[in-house]
C-alpha cells in the first residue's frame, strides 16, 4: 500500500526515484525469506540500474541497492563507492543506515564520501578517482540502501548486470532497465544462464527491461568454476556508439578493432629522437625480429614502471608514447602502447592486445564484440609462423611468457586491417613441470640434514621465480611457512637460485636441517620417506556437490630421493610401489635399496586439467586423498646394534 507520508511505512528517496511504493519490510531484517537468507552472508533486497542513453553523447545511470547483511563476511557485498574521471560526472551519491526494525539510523550524503585518487603515484592519471564510503557497523544484521547517479557522453560501455553478484549472496528483487533512441542506435544483447531461474524481460522500440525474483544464494564450493562462468548475467551493448571524441558502429570485432587502430590508436606512437637512436643502437647488428624484441623489452623493464590502471577505469585510450617515455612509467595501455612504438623504430611489428586478465581464465566471448570485455593490454608480436606474448607491466617476466595472469584464453588482438580472436599460449599439464631432486641423511636422533635441488617450468616457473629478488627473511619464511610448512624444526642453511630467463627455467639449491622428523620409538625408528614434495591439496568434502568442478592448468611433479640411513638401522621390508591412473591424473612411488644401502625413493604425480560434472568431484577427491596420503607412507628401520 502506499502511503508517502508515513516514514514508518515508506521511504521514499527522491534522488534514484526507483522506491516509490516499496513496504518497509525491504528494509527491516526481523521477517526475511528463510530460503534466500540460506547459504548467505547477505541479501540484496532490491537493487535497479537504471541507464538513459538520451543520446549516443549524452547518457545517464542511476543505481540503487538495498543490501541486508547478515554478518562480517557480507560486508565484502556492501560496495559503497563509484569511480570516475572527466568523462563522467557524479551528480549524486548517498548511503542510508537502518537498524534491524527498519529505522534509520545514519544517512551519508555525497560529502561524506572520500573523495581520492585511484591511482597512486602517477601524475598523467590525476583524473581516475575514487569516491567511497567507510563503515563498520555496531551490530549485525543491518541494512544499508547505497544510491548514485552519473552522467557521461561516453555511451560505448554500458554496465552488465549479473542478477546474482556473488558467492553466497542472494537476491529478492533486481531489475535492470535500458533507455535509448532508436533513430540513433540499436541494441546486442547477450543472455547468459537465465532459464530456471525467476527472470523476465521486457523490450519494445528504444526500451529494455530485465526483472528477478527470490534468487538463491549460490554456495561457494571447492574448485567450482568462476562465478561469472555460473550466474546468470545479461550483456548489453550499443551498436553504435560515442567514446572520447570519437563515433563508432561496430558489429563484429574485425570492426572494433579497426576503430581502435585508427580512432584510439592512431597517433599515440611517437617517440623523442634520442630514445629512438638509443634503442637503434642497442639493437645494432641484431638481424632476427625475435632478438631485437627480446632487447626492448629488457629496455622497458629496466627503464620504466608500471601504475595499476584498470581498462575501463582509467579510459581505453593509452597515454602517448612520448609522455610515457618523459615519466618512464605509464599503466598497462601505457607501456604496451610505448613498448610497440618503440619496437616500430627498430622495424618490428607488434599488435596491441585487449585481454580479461586475472588467474582464473576468462575469455572473450568470440561471437559478441564489446568494449567492456578486457581489463588489461599486452602485445602479440608476429613473429616466422607464430605469435609471440609479453606483457610490458611486468619488471620480471620473461620475454614471450606471459603466466598465469592472461594465458590460455581468447583475446581481441588490434591489427591495423582489424581486430582478430586468437588464443594466449596454454600451459597445461605436463608443461607445469616440476622436478625435485633431494640428497639427505637419517640421524640416529631422528633429524634430518641434506640438500635440495629443485627445477619449474611453466606456471610451476610462474610460482616461484619472484622468490629470487626476495631477502633473507621472506625467503626463510616461504620455505618454513608456506612451502614446507608441515615440516617443524626446519632450519635453512644455505640457499641458491638460478634464473634462466631464455628457458624459462628456475633453479633452486638448499642445504637444509630438520630437527626430530622421525620419530624413535624404542629400537624402532618410524621416518617418512617423502620429506620434500607431499601433495596437501585435499578438496573440502561436501555431502551434496551443487556445482561443476574444473582443474584449470594441471601439472606435473617428479621426485628422486636418495635417503642416507642411520647406520645402527636396517629396513626389514619394503614397500610395495604405487600406481594410481585415471581421467584426472596418474601418481606413481617407488621405493627401493640401491647397491650402497641407500633408500632411493622416486615419484611422480600428473594431475589433469579439465572441467568434470559434479558426479565426478567425489572421484576426484578420493585420488587427491588418495596420493596425499601415499606421500606421507611410513617406514619402520629397526636398530640392529645397541652398542
Amino acid at each position: 500500500m502506499k502511503n508517502f507520508t508515513s516514514s514508518v511505512m515508506i521511504l521514499f528517496i527522491a534522488m534514484s526515484s526507483v522506491l516509490y511504493g516499496q513496504e518497509k519490510s525491504v528494509y527491516q531484517s526481523l521477517s526475511m525469506n528463510a530460503e534466500l537468507i540460506k547459504n548467505s552472508n547477505a541479501l540484496v533486497r532490491y537493487e535497479k540500474m537504471e541507464v538513459d542513453m538520451k543520446s549516443i553523447r549524452d547518457m545517464e545511470m542511476k543505481q540503487v541497492r538495498v543490501i541486508t547483511v547478515l554478518n562480517e563476511e557480507g560486508l565484502d557485498d556492501l560496495k559503497p563507492y563509484v569511480h570516475y574521471n572527466n568523462g563522467i560526472k557524479v551528480k549524486d551519491i548517498q548511503m542510508l543506515i537502518f537498524d534491524r526494525t527498519g529505522e534509520e539510523v545514519n544517512k551519508f550524503k555525497k560529502k561524506d564520501f572520500k573523495d581520492v585518487s585511484a591511482v597512486s603515484g602517477g601524475t598523467l592519471y590525476s583524473d581516475s578517482r575514487v569516491l567511497y564510503l567507510d563503515y563498520t557497523p555496531v551490530s549485525y544484521p543491518f541494512t544499508v540502501e547505497f544510491s548514485y547517479e552519473i552522467a557521461t557522453d561516453n555511451s560505448a560501455i554500458l554496465p552488465s548486470w549479473s542478477f546474482l553478484s556473488g558467492y553466497n549472496l542472494s537476491t529478492e528483487e533486481s531489475h535492470y532497465i535500458v533507455h535509448y533512441d532508436p533513430n540513433e542506435t540499436s541494441l546486442r544483447i547477450k543472455e547468459s544462464r537465465l532459464e530456471g531461474y525467476d527472470i523476465h524481460k521486457e523490450e519494445s522500440e528504444g526500451y529494455l527491461a530485465y526483472s528477478g525474483k527470490n534468487l538463491e544464494a549460490i554456495k561457494k564450493e571447492d574448485l567450482a568454476p568462476a562465478f561469472s562462468k555460473i550466474v546468470p548475467r545479461v550483456e548489453v551493448v550499443p551498436k553504435r556508439f560515442f567514446y572520447e571524441g570519437y563515433e563508432g558502429d561496430v558489429s563484429d570485432w574485425n570492426e572494433f578493432g579497426k576503430w581502435m587502430y585508427t580512432r584510439i590508436l592512431s597517433g599515440r606512437q611517437e617517440l623523442p629522437p634520442a630514445t629512438i637512436a638509443t634503442v637503434t643502437a642497442l639493437v645494432k647488428g641484431v638481424d632476427d625480429d625475435y632478438e631485437k624484441a627480446k632487447i626492448i623489452y629488457k629496455y622497458v623493464q629496466e627503464n620504466t614502471r608500471y601504475i595499476s590502471v584498470q581498462v575501463g577505469i582509467g579510459g581505453m585510450q593509452p597515454i602517448a608514447a612520448i609522455d610515457v617515455d618523459k615519466v618512464k612509467y605509464g599503466d598497462c595501455k601505457g607501456l604496451s602502447n610505448y613498448t610497440m612504438a618503440l619496437l616500430r623504430a627498430v622495424g618490428v611489428e607488434s599488435y596491441y592486445t585487449h585481454v580479461e586478465a586475472g588467474q582464473s581464465i576468462d575469455s572473450f566471448h568470440a561471437e559478441f564484440p564489446s568494449l567492456a570485455q578486457g581489463n588489461h593490454i599486452i602485445l602479440a608480436i608476429p613473429y616466422k609462423d607464430e605469435m609471440l606474448w609479453v606483457d610490458c607491466t611486468s619488471q620480471s617476466l620473461p620475454f614471450n611468457f606471459v603466466g598465469d595472469f592472461t594465458d590460455n584464453r581468447r583475446v581481441c588482438v588490434i591489427k591495423p586491417d582489424g581486430g582478430e580472436i586468437m588464443t594466449t599460449p596454454s600451459y597445461l599439464d605436463e608443461n607445469n613441470y616440476k622436478l625435485t631432486k633431494a640428497n639427505y641423511v637419517i640421524q640416529d636422533d631422528g633429524s634430518i640434514s641434506g640438500e635440495i635441488d629443485m627445477t619449474s617450468n611453466g606456471i610451476a616457473y610462474d610460482n616461484a621465480y619472484y622468490v629470487e629478488d626476495s631477502d633473507d627473511e621472506y625467503v626463510n619464511r616461504y620455505y618454513k611457512e608456506y612451502y614446507w610448512k608441515y615440516m617443524n624444526g626446519l632450519q635453512i642453511d644455505s640457499y641458491s637460485f638460478k634464473n634462466d630467463k631464455d628457458k624459462i627455467e628456475f633453479k633452486e639449491h638448499l642445504k637444509v636441517e630438520v630437527r626430530n622428523y622421525a620419530n624413535k620409538s624404542g629400537e624402532q625408528l618410524l621416518i617418512m620417506p617423502n620429506a620434500f614434495d607431499r601433495y596437501r591439496s585435499i578438496p573440502d568434502r561436501y555431502r551434496s556437490r551443487k556445482l561443476p568442478f574444473q582443474v584449470e592448468r594441471g601439472f606435473k611433479e617428479e621426485d628422486e630421493f636418495i635417503i642416507t640411513l642411520p647406520e645402527k638401522y636396517t629396513m626389514p621390508t619394503l614397500p610395495g610401489a604405487v600406481s594410481i591412473a585415471n581421467k584426472f591424473g596418474e601418481y606413481h612411488l617407488t621405493m627401493e635399496m640401491n647397491e650402497d644401502g641407500k633408500l632411493i625413493m622416486k615419484r611422480s604425480l600428473l594431475i589433469r586439467h579439465g572441467e568434470y560434472e559434479k558426479d565426478d568431484y567425489d572421484d576426484f577427491r578420493d585420488f587427491c586423498k588418495k596420493v596425499a596420503q601415499y606421500d606421507v607412507s611410513k617406514i619402520v628401520l629397526k636398530q640392529t646394534d645397541k652398542t
